[in-house]
């Protein structure tokens, strides 16, 4: 039996040198869940015998001398917004109790063909929006572990699953992953299929993983994301070069210096974030700055002032436009905040909304300007820590880059006076995934972030 789970680089080679099994590593998943699922709430469905009869046929394939997959026996957990064929995708509304799943969403299906095992659910807020969900936060159970993808990081969190999937249309993926203290990756608009994945707003939802480590995120991405895109933005010699059909291997991602400028966008971020979160982001830029070139803060575009409005415009008629019919015919199906955003959906004109759609267009561009010269940008994931269960938290550090359409990654680098992690959020040009995430490995090496939920020691 495995007492702590490997990385997934370190687990598919365990598993290919015998040391273990994809067996070991579902009941190692498995019985965190037993231990810790009453009190936490991350998960709506665990499928124990789907997954253990999977890793039992994984077993035999490596015995005859098959290899299934790089993601080989890996336990994830999907957002339950996600279709998973033959399961219900609720998506935390009791509209959807008879939805049964007729296919695998197209990046469940790369899972799979992946060798990935699929454990469960993890809890949605209801219709991916800002209703508190019934998940704790695996740090303190009296706080958030915000959302919408609450399931999806406070189970990576406590160990019940190896990596799962989560989505953000403002901040659900960054935000949740670094109230949780794990690491979250927002890919760039487009790079992760949304085939099978209940929308919230179509022009601003994106999917991507949450992990316990940046290589982790890597290793999923590499599997649900645009591989073509990912290869594309590696740099020119640069000696991370992924295996994608082979046992993954990713000792040189993060052990070099990122060759791309690194800049702190002090405007906004900066002065928008609560006391301690400033200081420990300070802290943490001071264990990393000195090996960056050219050091200074980005300017924000013009088109900044605007972007919280016009974002919410964009997400408020799209949420509109998906369940205009469901919410007219049973609107007390609808929990507070999702209904109001339905509402001021209804109520905004073409007219309004064609002029969001331009003002995202053009702040995609002054982005885009802004990161020309292959700039990353760090700031703090979240403007505080994670707040308490009547809330899922501002995603306002967090929106910006999903109404941009860029790139963004979240990784743990202190916790605060309140006994919650703090998140460094650093984001990229678009398509620059690789780049990004070599440069988040590099700086989580060096932060060296190590603490954990106190009730793994319980």
């Amino acid at each position: 039996m495995i007492s702590s789970l490997p990385t997934i680089a370190k687990a598919a080679e365990q598993i290919r040198a015998g040391e273990f099994s994809p067996l070991d590593l579902v009941e190692c998943c498995l019985s965190r869940i037993e231990q810790y699922e009453d009190r936490i709430q991350a998960w709506v469905r665990v499928d124990a015998d789907g997954a253990r009869e999977e890793a039992k046929r994984q077993v035999d394939m490596l015995r005859d001398g098959v290899d299934p997959g790089p993601l080989a026996g890996i336990p994830i957990g999907v957002k339950d917004i996600i279709d998973v064929v033959g399961w219900p995708t609720t998506a935390g509304s009791p509209l959807r109790d008879g939805h049964v799943a007729k296919a695998d969403a197209q990046l469940v299906r790369h899972l799979r063909d992946a060798g990935a095992i699929i454990l469960g659910k993890t809890v949605t807020t209801q219709f991916a929006s800002f209703d508190p969900p019934p998940t704790r936060n695996p740090w303190n159970q009296n706080h958030t572990p915000g959302g919408s993808s609450s399931g999806s990081a406070a189970a990576v969190a406590l160990g019940m699953c190896m990596a799962a999937i989560g989505t953000q249309t403002g901040g659900s993926i960054i935000r949740p992953a670094s109230y949780c203290g794990v690491a979250g990756l927002k890919p760039t608009f487009g790079h992760v299929s949304l085939d099978g994945v209940v929308p919230l707003s179509k022009q601003l939802d994106h999917v991507g993983p949450i992990a316990r480590h940046v290589n982790d995120l890597l290793a999923v991405y590499a599997v649900i994301g645009d591989l073509s895109a990912l290869l594309q933005s590696l740099d020119a010699g640069s000696p991370f070069t992924p295996r994608l059909h082979e046992p993954f291997s990713f000792e040189k991602l993060g052990s070099e210096p990122p060759p791309r400028r690194f800049h702190v966008i002090e405007s906004y971020f900066m002065e928008q974030a609560a006391p301690d979160v400033l200081a420990i982001t300070r802290l943490a830029l001071a264990k990393i700055q000195d090996a960056w070139s050219e050091e200074h803060s980005i300017d924000l575009p013009a088109s900044f002032a605007d972007i919280h409005a016009q974002h919410y415009r964009i997400m408020a008629y799209g949420a509109a436009e998906y369940h205009r019919r469901d919410f007219s015919a049973n609107p007390a199906a609808y929990a507070p905040n999702i209904a109001k955003l339905i509402e001021d959906g209804l109520a905004t004109s073409r007219e309004t909304y064609l002029a969001a759609l331009e003002h995202q267009r053009q702040f995609q561009t002054d982005v885009d300007a802004m990161l020309s010269d292959g700039s990353i940008a760090v700031m703090p994931s979240t403007s505080t820590t994670a707040p308490s269960l009547d809330t899922t938290g501002d995603p306002k550090f967090n929106s910006p880059w999903s109404y941009a359409g860029i790139p963004a990654i979240t990784i743990p680098c202190g916790i605060a006076s309140d006994g919650m992690p703090c998140g460094m959020q650093l984001v990229g040009p678009r398509n620059s995934e690789a780049r990004l995430l070599q440069a988040a490995a590099w700086c989580e090496e060096r932060l060296g972030f190590q603490a954990r939920p106190k009730i793994l020691d319980t």
